[in-house]
């Protein structure tokens, strides 16, 4: 299998984000990337190459333009401050508060973000671009002819909106892949979320649209982030009334419930019958992740790759979570070595 990686994600690295009361060393650094690459290369999955660039107008066609001039020039403007430190949002504009567009560079940075977990770096935004271009070159190598491949983005995305940054995602990799494929010519495509957390930004793309399915399997949104999507009763407006699937579990959850939440997905894609799939591939379902309520084992992976691969589509598998350092390599390869066995 082709892995598409840039080492522009090292550009990239938040001191801190905003967790249960306290700001907190991020999560979502850089070694992730490195760990997978690294077990990549060991298991020998296949050659990895740099991404080609396909330049902002397959990003523009998910993201608004306002969004993107705001995203690529916030760090510029905060470093005319001279603060140390990175850029985080601190206000946010409430239910009961006007969305109104501000000025000002934190009033705006309220606007386009849902969370505190999404700090702006130097590097942050040619980070972003350059993970949308891992996954543009992975699915070009997929239009070409190729059954699958490896889009190992950092940062995520599946909680970028259009206009909308947090979750540590900015640019939405899946989404970007997802309409690439539709623009060359591609009627339906899939995507299928396993990431423990909703890909909220995934769907609030899509969700009025029949052109792309989305199924997402996740920790609760009662209990977990992103908290305000991801419900089960949550199945598309208008074009896209009955594309949309949600499968929220319990905390605690292991393979066994979580693959027959997986059944049922796959089922819904099956019957979708769509051309290409798209997987945002999150390993923090692992039992050991530091952020996350699940309890899949590394094994699990492998059985998940599997049933993927049954479906029989072509397959883009784009980097998402997995908060376990040591182990994110073994079990996201696990998933592409599994999905191999069985082709």
């Amino acid at each position: 299998m082709l892995t598409i990686y840039s080492d522009d994600h090292h550009l990239h690295h938040g001191r801190c984000e905003l967790m249960d009361g306290q700001l907190m060393p991020c999560f979502e650094m850089p070694s992730r990337a490195d760990h997978v690459l690294e077990r990549v290369k060991t298991q020998a999955l296949g050659p990895v190459t740099a991404p080609e660039d396909f330049g902002l107008g397959p990003i523009q066609r998910i993201h608004t333009p306002a969004y993107l001039e705001f995203f690529k020039g916030a760090w510029a403007r905060w470093a005319e401050f001279k603060r140390d430190g990175d850029l985080l949002p601190f206000t946010w504009p409430a239910r009961t508060l006007r969305t109104v567009m501000p000025t000002s560079l934190h009033g705006q940075l309220g606007y386009y973000s849902f969370d505190g977990g999404a700090p702006i770096t130097a590097g942050t935004w040619q980070a972003a671009y350059s993970a949308a271009q891992v996954a543009l070159t992975a699915q070009a190598a997929i239009q070409r002819g190729a059954r699958s491949a490896f889009a190992l983005c950092r940062p995520p995305g599946h909680h970028a909106a259009s206009d909308l940054m947090g979750g540590y995602c900015y640019l939405n990799n899946a989404a970007i892949a997802a309409q690439a494929f539709l623009d060359q010519g591609h009627k339906k495509v899939a995507i299928l979320d396993v990431d423990y957390h909703h890909g909220n930004g995934t769907q609030s793309i899509f969700y009025e649209r029949s052109d792309v399915l989305f199924a997402s399997i996740h920790g609760h949104p009662e209990a977990e982030f992103p908290f305000f999507l991801g419900y089960a009763d949550e199945r598309g407006e208008g074009a896209g009334e009955g594309f949309n699937f949600n499968y929220p579990l319990p905390a605690g959850s292991g393979w066994d419930t979580w693959s027959a939440a997986l059944e049922q997905a796959c089922g819904e894609a099956q019957h979708y019958d769509a051309d290409v799939l798209v997987v945002s591939l999150g390993v923090d379902t692992f039992k050991d992740d530091p952020i996350s309520q699940f309890k899949l084992d590394s094994p699990d992976y492998l059985a998940m790759g599997k049933r993927i691969a049954a479906l029989g589509k072509p397959t883009l598998f784009v980097m998402e979570g997995g908060y376990a350092v040591a182990e994110i390599g073994i079990n996201a390869v696990n998933v592409l070595e599994g999905f191999q066995s069985a082709q």
